[in-house]
């Protein structure tokens, strides 16, 4: 597809570029310029203008737009004008001849582009071009060539930061979904184990008590008594699996909603010899809602039992106009960041099914687990 010119150049570079267009214009009418050279005219004017332009392209074609910058500068001393204004698009192309590419060749290129405008300037200067003259022109190419160089390294560590960066969130998402998936296929596993025994068991049971039931009555009657026996415990194996798999059917009887337990668990917390403060609120959640951040306050406070020999631990329960928050810390040494482990990946998930967000990490004098769940919508 052929490229439009609108899109040859960055648009980034059109307000530069012309913005120092105007600004060379403005300073050719307005800064005085004495003998030997000519005062601004239309065609100096112009010059000054039209050399700036040669950036907008600067990024697709540096060596090119230097050659063409560079052009200028001799041009204008050989038709009699300073050179004051015309030589900026020069050395901002040879800046960007710097930043923009690492190649030696390139850059020995541009370096040989920047000295033909110099010895054209200086055979073509109707002036006297003096020892103050070339040392600010040394400065300006020390500058440019530096600082281009300086941008592109800056340029490239940024790159390799972010690269890192994004590298390091990919790996975190994948390890948290490999655990998932491996959470999830044990669940699967252990469904089939239960269910496939309890099915094949009640198949079992179902053809002896059908094949003696004429008979012996009284054995099929106790045939059927396992067969209903094992379907409620396979029942009972199949409501805890999903309630690990989906936190709003855990089941608990909605008159007692699942916080109410949290300072059962601050009294068997305490009564294995950790301090524990409890911080409660009334809070407004659905049945659902409770139970998840309940079942994550019952982990978090496991997580610290089981990592840490001693600490406080604080659990706080608050309602802003909108969230409900839970923030369970353990106090303690600063810990470094967590490895996703199932704990983390069920807390977060049950935080997601309600809407919620989840955080764990390190903090200032322990460690600290935070859930924020969007409040009950009332009828």
């Amino acid at each position: 597809m052929a490229t439009t010119p609108a899109r040859r150049f960055a648009i980034t570079d059109v307000g530069p570029a012309f913005g120092l267009s105007l600004l060379s214009v403005l300073a050719g009418l307005f800064l005085p310029v004495g003998p030997p050279y000519r005062p601004a005219d239309a065609v100096g004017l112009a010059l000054g203008a039209l050399a700036p332009l040669a950036l907008l392209w600067r990024r697709r074609a540096p060596l090119t737009v230097l050659a063409v910058a560079g052009a200028f500068v001799p041009l204008t001393a050989a038709l009699g004008y300073a050179v004051t204004t015309v030589q900026w698009a020069a050395w901002i192309a040879l800046f960007t001849c710097f930043s923009h590419s690492e190649q030696w060749p390139r850059r020995i290129a541009a370096v040989a582009l920047a000295g033909l405008s110099v010895g054209g300037f200086a055979v073509a200067d109707g002036g006297t071009v003096g020892t103050l003259d070339y040392f600010g022109i040394a400065m300006c190419f020390v500058i440019a060539t530096v600082a281009g160089d300086a941008a592109r390294s800056r340029r490239i560590a940024a790159e390799a930061e972010r690269q890192r960066t994004l590298a390091a969130a990919r790996e975190q998402a994948d390890a948290a979904d490999r655990i998932l998936a491996q959470e999830r296929s044990r669940l699967a596993g252990e469904l089939h184990d239960a269910l496939g025994h309890a099915v094949n068991v009640m198949v079992m049971q179902a053809g002896v008590g059908r094949r003696v039931f004429a008979d012996n009555p009284e054995f099929a009657a106790q045939a059927l008594g396992h067969i209903e026996t094992v379907g409620r415990d396979a029942l009972g194996e199949l409501d805890r699996l999903l309630r690990v798999l989906h936190p709003d059917r855990d089941g608990e009887p909605a008159a007692a909603p699942a916080l109410t337990g949290l300072a059962e668990l601050a009294g068997r917390v305490r009564a294995a010899g950790r301090e524990l403060v409890l911080s409660p609120a009334e809070v407004s959640l659905s049945p659902s809602g409770e139970r998840a951040l309940f079942r994550i306050a019952q982990e978090a406070v496991t997580n610290a039992l089981r990592h840490t020999a001693s600490g406080r631990i604080t659990v706080e329960l608050g309602q802003t106009a909108d969230t409900v928050v839970l923030e369970v810390v353990n106090e303690t040494p600063p810990l470094p960041a967590p490895s996703p482990g199932r704990g983390l990946v069920n807390m977060r998930e049950r935080a997601r099914l309600e809407g919620g967000v989840f955080e764990a990490g390190p903090v200032d004098g322990g460690f600290r687990v935070r859930a924020a769940l969007p409040v009950a919508v009332r009828p």
